[in-house]
């Protein structure tokens, strides 16, 4: 069995590295390991929004902090979120017995969590001001035999597809789900919470591209006029999330009754509630924000008496990449939003 990292795991001995509260980062790679020369990594939006609200916005501060979580961890493992992000860079060497499908000198992005990569930062983030969450950096970080990486397209700018690997299990995830429930025959509606935000944008599109019916739920009026003049969705409403009545009466006017899929990307706490009253009995919520307790999401649709399947979006399914970036290519609209992100961070 390729590996699993577990000879980088320094404490507790016997996790897996994302487990584990400090891994090994030394640059020696194994018979199966692969060395990435970093350039840029990617906060993951959880992540980014509790050190930035942590610190009042001082980009200085945020900055120092994750610093010091990669030099103690040896790995970008947020202690509050448990989240990480991931990264870009090239490949400086390749185990003799790595099954990875990379070379030296590919330029790559990895599509597993920096919360299980082993990391290492050599330039301080000098150039990166703490205020976005996509970050260059200079340093090395490891993989393993299990790992999974993306050698980057050359048609996509290296920041954009960096973004959309990012979060590209949610499209793919929302393209199964639908399909399942449109192969047995039934109309499928879809709303997705965090609509206008990375994950959020590309669940819609991959939804209606799959044939469902599509209502997207923000948190501003400035993030329903995007999404509107983007056209990514049949409807729009404004509605804040964690207001489990609120959200689900806005669903409930947006698509003439709850939503057969229910797909929450929004990255603050407390919104399991309302994706749960959002959802007719027999659909599916899919979970794919890092900000979400799980527990209060088993507890709180046992207390509704709610029939529904829900789902924790864990970021991997087969051929997620390539379906991301073909939905990105497919859809001018998208990519515009994408691009206007990354040219915001």
């Amino acid at each position: 069995m390729a590996s699993v990292g577990l000879s980088r795991v320094l404490e507790p001995v016997g996790v897996l590295p994302q487990a584990a509260w400090r891994l090994d980062a030394r640059p020696e790679v194994g018979p199966d390991e692969v060395r990435v020369r970093v350039e840029r990594l990617n906060l993951d939006a959880a992540s980014f929004r509790q050190l930035a609200g942590k610190h009042g916005g001082d980009g200085a501060a945020v900055r120092a902090e994750v610093l010091e979580i990669v030099r103690t961890r040896g790995k970008m493992h947020n202690p509050v979120t448990g989240s990480g992000g991931m990264l870009i860079g090239v490949v400086e060497e390749v185990g003799p017995e790595s099954p990875l499908p990379v070379k030296v000198g590919d330029r790559v992005a990895t599509l597993v969590s920096l919360t299980l990569t082993p990391l290492v930062i050599d330039d301080g983030l000098v150039g990166w001001d703490g205020r976005g969450e996509q970050v260059p950096a200079s340093g090395h970080a490891i993989l393993f035999g299990r790992s999974v990486v993306a050698v980057l397209p050359d048609d996509l700018a290296p920041e954009l597809a960096l973004a959309v690997f990012d979060v590209c299990g949610a499209p793919a995830l929302t393209d199964r789900v639908v399909r399942e429930y449109a192969d047995a025959g039934s109309p499928v509606s879809v709303a997705v919470l965090g609509g206008a935000g990375k994950s959020g944008s590309l669940a819609l599109t991959a939804a209606r591209l799959a044939g469902a019916r599509t209502a997207a739920v923000v948190v501003s009026d400035a993030e329903r006029d995007a999404l509107v003049s983007a056209g990514l969705a049949d409807h729009v409403a404004v509605s804040d999330a964690r207001d489990p009545v609120a959200v689900s009466s806005a669903v409930s006017a947006a698509l003439g009754a709850p939503a057969t899929v229910t797909v929450v990307c929004v990255d603050v706490p407390g919104c399991e509630h309302g994706a749960i009253l959002s959802t007719a009995d027999g659909g599916t919520v899919i979970f794919f924000s890092m900000a979400t307790s799980f527990s209060a999401a088993a507890l709180g649709a046992e207390g509704l008496a709610a029939d529904v399947t829900m789902l924790v979006g864990n970021g991997y399914v087969p051929g997620h990449a390539e379906f991301a970036l073909d939905v990105v290519r497919r859809t001018p609209a998208v990519r515009a939003l994408f691009e206007a992100r990354v040219s915001a961070d």
